[in-house]
């Protein structure tokens, strides 16, 4: 019996990137029966922590490039996109919190996930408003009130922040990276790549640790 293929997914509400590949990537899982690991994280205390700056203290000939793109990739995957959405960045944190919550119900968060990413990024919604959270988690097919009820614990606060140390430590430096048996692929564009690795079934190639 073949062992079911794994990736770690992280990734956040605020993340462009992450929500131009969410379809491709719930696609590719789907089609693959890949079980999907997802990790919500502080995309800001990555940024910082690989020398990475938001989006508004790059310098301009970067941000003019990353318009370019951004209309780009809204042609290649057909999908709403906002320039600059009304509400970004916002703080993500109470929405990744309900996320963790109802993995730890052992429930599907794929369509949740998704809806936060598109809210900001498509919808123009306020991911820090605690209401629109609930819609956007009832709409994926859970309560989101008792998400909501239960974003604030300690637990799940630990669970946030400890798994934005491990993207730390495993020198992510933005988002999405997806990991397969290991192997890193950054950006929503490596997706294919991804999926290669995933059907071929050749040994991972693995980051080097710089001294």
């Amino acid at each position: 019996m073949t062992e079911r293929p794994v990736v770690e997914y992280y990734f956040s509400f605020i993340s462009l990137w992450s929500y131009v590949g969410s379809l491709v990537f719930c696609d590719i899982a789907k089609r693959h029966d890949v079980r999907v690991e997802f990790k919500p994280i502080d995309l800001m205390a990555v940024f910082a922590a690989g020398g990475g700056k938001p989006v508004r203290q790059r310098p301009p000939q970067r941000q003019s490039y990353r318009l370019v793109e951004m209309e780009r990739w809204k042609r290649i995957r057909g999908i709403p996109l906002v320039t600059w959405p009304k509400f970004y960045p916002a703080d993500p944190s109470l929405g990744h919190r309900m996320v963790l919550a109802a993995i730890r119900d052992g429930n599907d968060v794929t369509a949740f996930v998704h809806a936060g990413l598109k809210a900001v990024w498509a919808d123009e919604l306020n991911v820090e408003d605690a209401d629109t959270l609930v819609n956007l988690a009832d709409t994926g097919g859970l309560n989101g009130e008792e998400l909501l009820a239960r974003a604030s614990e300690p637990e799940l606060v630990a669970r946030e922040e400890g798994l934005t140390r491990e993207a730390i430590e495993r020198q992510l430096f933005g988002a999405p990276f997806y990991f397969h048996r290991g192997e890193p692929f950054w950006g929503q564009d490596r997706l294919d790549q991804l999926e290669s690795a995933i059907v071929s079934g050749n040994s991972p190639i693995l980051s080097t640790r710089i001294p």
